[in-house]
C-alpha cells in the first residue's frame, strides 16, 4: 500500500499538470501582491497621477488676414475683443442635476449679458422668434437638416427619423425643453429646487430660445469638455468685469481674448468686400471637401472677396496640448504650436476713387428723382412713354412706409409722440374697416369675384394669396398647383372667381398644406378646414407688418393720412433732425409737403436708396486700360457689413433682405440689361472686318429702317413718331458713332446677317464673333459673383444697335471699354493686386491675363476712337466740351439707352476713357431707369474731373444733389 502511495506521488510530481498548477498559483500570488501595492499602499498617489495622464489637443484660432486697398489702407481688419465662453466640466449624478446646474449658470450669465446690452451668439442656432411670439426656422435646406441632426444627436442627416426631419421649430423647442434634454420647462421642478438654483418659476419664450441656443452650443462639446463654447462675442469691458467677478457662481464661464472683423467705410465697399460669419453646415462640407479643416463655430467669408479669398485669408490654426482629468477639466498645459495668421489681400481698388464715384453716382440718381417728381397723387405713365415717366409725390409717401423708413411699430409704443399716437388711432379705425370687409368676403355666401372688387380689396386679396399664404408661410403650396387647372386660371388670369372660392377649391385639391395650420385634418370636414384657414388669416394679418404697411398706403391714398403728417413723422421718429428750419416751416404750414420732400432729396437727407423708387440704383466700374486692374467697382445702394459680420444683427439683415432697393444685389456684377448703343462699336468692328462696309462708306439715314420688316420698321432715335420725320442723312462710320445713328448700324447688322449669296437670313455668327473678341463670351474675370453675359441669338439688325436679347453687366461693359481704350487687348478684369503674408512678404503677384487680342487695322482703330471722341464734344450733348475748352482735356466715350418697358424710364449707360490721347482710366456707368444716357455720361464726367484734378472735389461733391440737379435731363430720345 505504501508502495502504491509512493508510486502515485512520484507520478504526480513528474506530472506536467502539477507543474502548471504551481506556476499559476505563483503568478496569482504575484498579481494579488501587485494589486494590493497599487490600490492599497500607493492608491492615492496613483489616482492623482492618473488624472494627469489624459492628454488632449485643442485648437487655437488663427487671425484672419486683412483686406487692403491699392495704397495699403485697411478695408477689412481685425479688432481685439472679448468673448464670453463656457466649458461644462461638472460631474453630475443625474440628468436632472445637470440641467438644474447648467440652466442656473446659463440663466445667470444671460441676465448679466442682457443687463449690459449684450447679445447672445445665436447665429448657428437655426430657430428664431417672430413678432407673433412663434418659433420659426431661420435656415433652410441642407443647413436646417444638419442643425436638426445635431440637435437630435444624429451623425448624419439620413440617420434621422422622418419625424425628426419634419419637426417644426415649435416641436423642436418643446423637445429641448423636456426633462430628458435641457430641462427648460421649469414646471417639472419643485419650488425649492428652483429657489436653490436661483431659477424663476418659468422662462419667457424669448428666454427659452436664448437658453436653448446656449445649451445646444455647450452640448456640442459634451464629448470634449476641455473645448469651450462661445456664448457672446465682442462684449464690453464692463460685461467682462462682471463675468469675471461671478466666475465662482457660474463654474465653467470665462472671458477669452478674441477678434472681431471691422470694415472701414462700409457703405462704399460692402458689396465688394462682403462679410464674415459663423460657418454653416453646407459651407463646412464644401470647404472640407476641398482640403479644409473647418469645424463648427469657425468664422468664414460669407460673400464677396471675403468668400472668394477664404483660404488665403483664413490662416492656419494652431494647437495646444493639455492634460485633463477624468471629468474633462484642464489641469495642466503643455507646449503649443502657434497659429499662423492669414494672408493679406491687397486690392487694385483706389479707396478715394471708389468713395468719390459712389457719392457722385448717388447725387445724380437723387437729381433724377428730384427733377422727375411732380406734385400729384398719380400720373398716367402707361401712355406717357419711357421719356416722359414722372414720379408722383404720393409714391414717396407710400415708399416711406413700404420700404420701412417709418417704423409702424413705434406708432403704438409707450414713448410715441402725440402725432404718432394720433396716426395710430386713425390706423386702428381704418384697420377695423379693412378686416370687416375682408371677413365679409371670406365668410359671405355670395362673395365678390376678384375682378369686381375695388382696387384696395384687390390688393389685400392678392397679398393674402401671394405674399402671405404662398411666399410668407408656404401654406399655399405653389408647387402642387396645376397651372392649367381651369379654376386656378379663373382666379389667376380671368379674375372671375372670389377669394373664398379659390381658397375653398385649393383645399379640395390639397394645395393647402393643412399641417402648417396645426390641424388634425383626419377629423375635419372641408368647411371646418376653411373656417380654420380664415381664422388663421385674420390672426396672421393682425400682426403682419407688411400688411400693416399696405393699410397705411391706402390711408395715404384716401388722405386719411396727409403728406404733411408723414413728413412730420420723419422728425418724430428721428429719421430727420428737428433742428431744421424746414421743420418749423412744415409745422406752421408755410412749406408744403411736396416742397419739403424735394428739399430733403436735394440735401440727400432722404436718399434714393431709402425711397426705393425708380431710379434708385446704379453702378460704375473703372479700370486701368493697360492691365485690366479694377480701380473702382461701385454699386448703389449699399449696406453696412459691420452689422452682418461676427454676431449678425438679424433685424438689420431682414430689413436688407426685404428692402425694395435690393442692397444685396450687386448692380455692377449681377444686373444685366441690354447695352444699348454702347454696343455699336462691336458692330462697327464686325462690319469693317467682315468687309460689308468700309470706314469711308456712307449710309443715308432716312429715319426709318424697314429692310427686314416693312410693317414694323426700326426708328432711328432722331425720328419723331409724332411729327413723322427726323433723320441724319449720309453717315460715315465715324459720324454714325458720333451721332449714334440707329439706321446706320441697323443697316450694317442687315449686311452681317446675309448669307454668301447676299440674302438676309438673320445670321448672327459674324456679329457675335466680334462680340466674343471684345470679351462678351464670358464673365469679366472679376473675383466676386457675376452673372453670365448674353450675346444676342437672333435679329442682327436690332442686335447691331445693342438690343435684341443682348444683356451684359456693367463689369462686362467695363472689360469691353478697356479693350477699346487700349486698342485691342481684352484683359480679364481683376481686383487682386497681390497677396502678402502677415509681415508684408509678397506671396503672389499675378500678371495681367489676356482673354482675347483684337488685331484691327490702324485706320479702323483711329475711326472708332475718333467717333468716340466726337461723342463727348460734338454730338449735340457736348457733355465734355467744356473740359476741352477750359482745361485742354479730351475724353472719349459712347452713350447708350436701353429700353426695358414703355411704362418705365429707360436705363442710362455710358462707356468711356480718358485722356483721349493716352488713356489712363476706362469706365462703364449704368443708372437703372436713369432716363437719358446723358445722365450716365455726366456721372463719368464728374469722376474724370475728380480723378484728373480738373475741378476741386468740393465743387463736384458738396453733400447735396445740387451740382447734379443743374445738369440732369428729364429724358431724351438720344442715345
Amino acid at each position: 500500500m505504501f508502495d502504491n502511495v509512493k508510486s502515485t506521488l512520484s507520478k504526480a510530481v513528474k506530472s506536467r499538470i502539477l507543474i502548471l498548477i504551481l506556476v499559476l498559483i505563483i503568478l496569482a500570488f504575484i498579481l494579488i501582491q501587485r494589486l494590493f501595492h497599487l490600490q492599497i499602499i500607493n492608491g492615492e498617489s496613483y489616482q492623482t497621477d492618473f488624472t494627469m495622464q489624459i492628454k488632449r489637443t485643442r485648437e487655437l484660432k488663427s487671425t484672419r488676414g486683412n483686406i487692403l486697398d491699392s495704397d495699403g489702407n485697411p478695408l477689412a481688419y481685425n479688432r481685439l475683443s472679448y468673448s464670453v465662453t463656457f466649458a461644462d466640466s461638472g460631474s453630475y449624478d443625474t440628468v436632472k442635476e445637470q440641467n438644474l446646474t447648467l440652466n442656473s449658470s446659463m440663466y445667470g450669465i444671460l441676465k448679466i449679458l442682457e443687463e449690459n446690452g449684450e447679445e447672445i451668439n445665436t447665429s448657428s442656432f437655426a430657430i428664431g422668434l417672430d413678432d407673433n411670439g412663434s418659433y420659426y426656422f431661420t435656415k433652410s435646406g441642407f443647413n436646417l437638416q444638419r442643425f436638426k441632426a445635431d440637435i437630435y444627436g444624429r451623425l448624419t442627416i439620413d440617420a434621422m427619423t422622418d419625424e425628426e426631419k419634419n419637426a417644426t421649430a415649435e416641436k423642436m423647442i418643446e423637445e429641448m425643453c423636456a426633462a430628458k434634454k435641457f430641462g427648460l420647462d421649469l414646471s417639472s421642478y419643485k419650488g425649492s429646487e428652483l429657489e436653490a438654483y436661483g431659477l424663476p418659476e418659468s422662462f419667457t419664450r424669448e428666454e427659452v430660445l436664448k437658453l436653448a441656443a446656449m445649451r445646444s452650443a455647450v452640448a456640442a462639446n459634451s464629448y470634449q469638455k476641455y473645448v469651450t463654447a462661445t456664448l457672446a462675442t465682442d462684449v464690453s469691458e464692463k460685461t467682462m468685469s462682471l463675468i469675471m467677478e461671478n466666475k465662482d457662481l457660474y463654474p465653467g464661464v470665462d472671458v477669452e481674448e478674441d477678434s472681431v472683423r471691422v470694415y472701414e467705410d462700409s457703405k462704399y465697399f460692402a458689396p465688394l468686400i462682403g462679410y464674415t460669419g459663423q460657418i454653416s453646415a453646407e459651407e463646412m462640407e464644401t470647404l472640407n471637401a476641398d482640403g479644409g479643416s473647418y469645424k463648427n463655430g469657425d468664422i468664414v467669408g460669407k460673400s464677396g472677396l471675403e468668400q472668394h479669398f477664404e483660404k488665403e485669408l483664413q490662416g492656419e490654426k494652431g494647437s495646444q496640448t493639455v492634460y485633463v482629468d477624468n471629468m474633462g477639466k484642464v489641469v495642466d498645459e503643455e507646449a503649443e504650436v502657434s497659429p499662423e495668421a492669414g494672408s493679406n489681400i491687397q486690392l487694385t481698388i483706389n479707396r478715394d476713387l471708389q468713395k468719390t464715384a459712389y457719392d457722385i453716382l448717388e447725387s445724380y440718381i437723387a437729381a433724377i428723382v428730384y427733377q422727375n417728381m411732380v406734385d400729384a397723387k398719380e400720373v398716367d405713365n402707361e401712355s406717357a412713354g419711357s421719356d416722359e415717366i414722372r414720379i408722383p409725390v404720393y409714391e414717396v409717401y407710400y415708399a416711406l412706409f413700404e420700404n420701412q423708413i417709418l417704423d409702424v411699430d413705434h406708432l403704438s409704443s409707450d414713448d410715441a409722440s402725440d402725432l404718432e399716437k394720433q396716426v395710430y388711432q386713425a390706423f386702428l379705425s381704418k384697420e377695423d374697416n379693412v378686416f370687416s370687409e375682408i371677413r365679409s368676403e371670406l365668410t359671405s355666401d355670395q362673395p365678390t369675384a376678384y375682378q369686381d372688387l375695388r382696387d384696395e380689396m384687390k390688393a389685400y386679396s392678392s397679398y393674402i394669396v401671394n405674399d402671405m399664404l404662398a411666399d410668407g408661410t408656404g401654406i399655399l403650396d405653389t408647387d402642387a398647383i396645376d397651372k392649367n387647372d381651369e379654376t386656378y386660371k379663373a382666379w389667376r388670369e380671368d379674375e372671375t372667381i372670389s377669394l373664398k372660392e379659390f381658397l375653398t377649391y385649393a383645399i379640395s385639391k390639397d394645395w393647402i398644406d393643412i399641417g402648417k395650420l396645426q390641424l388634425d385634418s383626419e377629423y375635419l370636414a372641408s368647411d371646418e378646414i376653411y373656417n380654420a384657414l380664415a381664422d388663421y388669416i385674420f390672426d396672421y394679418l393682425k400682426t403682419d407688418e407688411a400688411f400693416t404697411r399696405q393699410v397705411y398706403k391706402y390711408m395715404i391714398e384716401e388722405e386719411q393720412l396727409s403728406g404733411r403728417d408723414i413728413c412730420l413723422l420723419l422728425f418724430d421718429q428721428g429719421i430727420l433732425e428737428k433742428n431744421d428750419d424746414d421743420y418749423a416751416a412744415l409745422a406752421a404750414g408755410t412749406m408744403g409737403a411736396y416742397d419739403f420732400i424735394r428739399s430733403k432729396i436735394y440735401k440727400l437727407e432722404l436718399t434714393p436708396a431709402q425711397l426705393a423708387l425708380e431710379p434708385c440704383s446704379g453702378s460704375v466700374v473703372i479700370t486701368d486700360p493697360d492691365s485690366g486692374n479694377v480701380l473702382a467697382c461701385v454699386t448703389y445702394p449699399s449696406y453696412d457689413n459691420n452689422l452682418l459680420a461676427n454676431n449678425m444683427d438679424s433685424k438689420y439683415y431682414e430689413k436688407l433682405r426685404t428692402d425694395k432697393s435690393s442692397p444685396f444685389y450687386n448692380r455692377a456684377t449681377q444686373e444685366v440689361t441690354a447695352p444699348g448703343s454702347t454696343f455699336k462699336l462691336v458692330t462697327a468692328t464686325a462690319g469693317a472686318m467682315e468687309g460689308v462696309i468700309s470706314i469711308y462708306d456712307t449710309i443715308n439715314c432716312t429715319g426709318k429702317f424697314d429692310l427686314v420688316e416693312k410693317d414694323n420698321p426700326i426708328n432711328c432715335w432722331i425720328y419723331s413718331a409724332a411729327n413723322g420725320w427726323g433723320f441724319h442723312g449720309p453717315e460715315t462710320m465715324e459720324t454714325a458713332i458720333r451721332d449714334s445713328c440707329n439706321f446706320y448700324f441697323n443697316t450694317v447688322g442687315y449686311y452681317l446677317g446675309q448669307n454668301a449669296d447676299g440674302e438676309y437670313v438673320g445670321d448672327m455668327s459674324r456679329l457675335n464673333k466680334y462680340a466674343e473678341m471684345y470679351g462678351f463670351d464670358s464673365t469679366s474675370g472679376i473675383e466676386i459673383s457675376e452673372m453670365d453675359p448674353q450675346i444676342a441669338t437672333a435679329d442682327p439688325t436690332r442686335a447691331a444697335m445693342g438690343q435684341s436679347n443682348n444683356a451684359f453687366t456693367t463689369s462686362q461693359l467695363a472689360r469691353y471699354v478697356t479693350t477699346l481704350a487700349n486698342s485691342g487687348t481684352c484683359y480679364d478684369l481683376t481686383l487682386l493686386d497681390k497677396i502678402t503674408d502677415s509681415t508684408g512678404n509678397t506671396q503672389e503677384e499675378p500678371d495681367p491675363v489676356v482673354h482675347h487680342q483684337l488685331e484691327l487695322p490702324a485706320d479702323l482703330w483711329n475711326t472708332i476712337h475718333a467717333g468716340m471722341h466726337d461723342v463727348t464734344i460734338n454730338n449735340g450733348n457736348g457733355i465734355f466740351a467744356d473740359l476741352q475748352t477750359q482745361y485742354n482735356f479730351n475724353a472719349a466715350g459712347k452713350t447708350g439707352t436701353a429700353q426695358q418697358r414703355t411704362d418705365k424710364a429707360n436705363h442710362a449707360l455710358f462707356i468711356g476713357y480718358a485722356p483721349y490721347e493716352n488713356p489712363e482710366i476706362s469706365m462703364a456707368v449704368r443708372i437703372t431707369n436713369g432716363y437719358s444716357s446723358r445722365n450716365a455720361a455726366l456721372v463719368a464726367k464728374d469722376i474724370m474731373c475728380y480723378y484728373f484734378n480738373l475741378k476741386d472735389k468740393d465743387s463736384i461733391i458738396d453733400g447735396t444733389a445740387g451740382n447734379a440737379i443743374q445738369n440732369v435731363t428729364k429724358g431724351s430720345n438720344q442715345d
